[in-house]
């Protein structure tokens, strides 16, 4: 157990629920294993009272603080500062304390990119479809282009939401955006290519407790699919997963993508760089 003293700095996650988060765990056990003297907790934070929990914090002087659920970006109006890349997403998870307020970061989809180059897969010149048209499916669109994605197609059963994700892109990524699709399922398997795709899952389908649910349980989708992406992590193994895996293709879960953003937001809070090693003691800690 670690001391805690006048000098301690306090962080902390924001937002509604908080009980399930697995970010303290993330937090204390860098900054122990690092020697940083901070705390890390949750704080459940009524919708009404999002701002003045972001003046308190500042206020009482946290070094900084993440965003969840359902505040990434309702917590925009409160920062004197905002990251370009932030901006693009549209959400905000990580605030960091500058002189005279938070500036507001996004590590999840940075956290996404580094646990896919964690595992091999590059980005750049790669055709991507995306499962989901959500906040989500936006944040990872936004994340594919700014690295280099040759081809990405949204697949999502209400393509108004897949074509005002492309209108987004136009405006942000003027050049990038030529490379968008909106498809509807049925149109994208009958699409015939010599090239597989990576697959992301960015919708909630097939989270526990519904673990046998899955946005699509057609083979002849996943036979298009080399790598398969699920952001979800509870359980283990999705129903997307297995499928994936069942016609050929590497499958990952969300696991690692929680891991780094947890680190890119702990890095950019203490000015400390983490290593492989220590990344791979807190996944296994997570695992359990």
């Amino acid at each position: 157990m670690r001391d805690i003293s006048g000098t301690t700095r306090i962080c902390g996650l924001l937002g509604n629920p908080v009980e399930h988060t697995k970010s303290p765990l993330i937090h204390n056990t860098l900054a122990e294993k690092l020697g940083v003297d901070l705390c890390y907790g949750a704080f459940r934070v009524d919708e009404d009272r999002v701002e003045e929990a972001v003046k308190g914090a500042y206020a009482l002087n946290f070094l900084g603080m993440n965003v969840t659920v359902p505040y990434k970006s309702r917590v925009i109006a409160s920062l004197k500062e905002i990251d370009p890349l932030a901006a693009k997403i549209g959400a905000v998870n990580t605030l960091v304390r500058t002189s005279g307020g938070f500036k507001g970061y996004n590590t999840d989809m940075p956290g996404l990119y580094r646990a896919m180059c964690s595992d091999g897969v590059d980005i750049k010149g790669e055709r991507i479809v995306v499962l989901g048209a959500g906040g989500v499916a936006r944040a990872v669109v936004m994340m594919l282009l700014e690295n280099g994605a040759k081809e990405i197609i949204i697949c999502n059963r209400t393509q108004k939401k897949a074509m005002d994700i492309i209108e987004e892109a136009e405006k942000i990524f003027p050049d990038g955006s030529k490379a968008l699709m909106a498809m509807p399922m049925d149109e994208f398997l009958m699409q015939e290519s010599a090239d597989k795709y990576i697959a992301i899952q960015a919708t909630s389908v097939g989270m526990y407790p519904k673990v046998d649910e899955a946005v699509c349980d057609n083979d002849a989708f996943y036979e298009k699919v080399k790598v398969g992406y699920d952001l979800i992590f509870n359980p283990e193994e999705t129903l997307f997963m297995k499928l994936v895996k069942k016609n050929g293709g590497k499958a990952y879960n969300g696991l690692k993508m929680l891991l780094y953003q947890g680190i890119i937001a702990f890095e950019l809070m203490t000015g400390e760089k983490i290593n492989d090693e220590t990344a791979d003691e807190i996944l296994a800690k997570l695992k359990k």
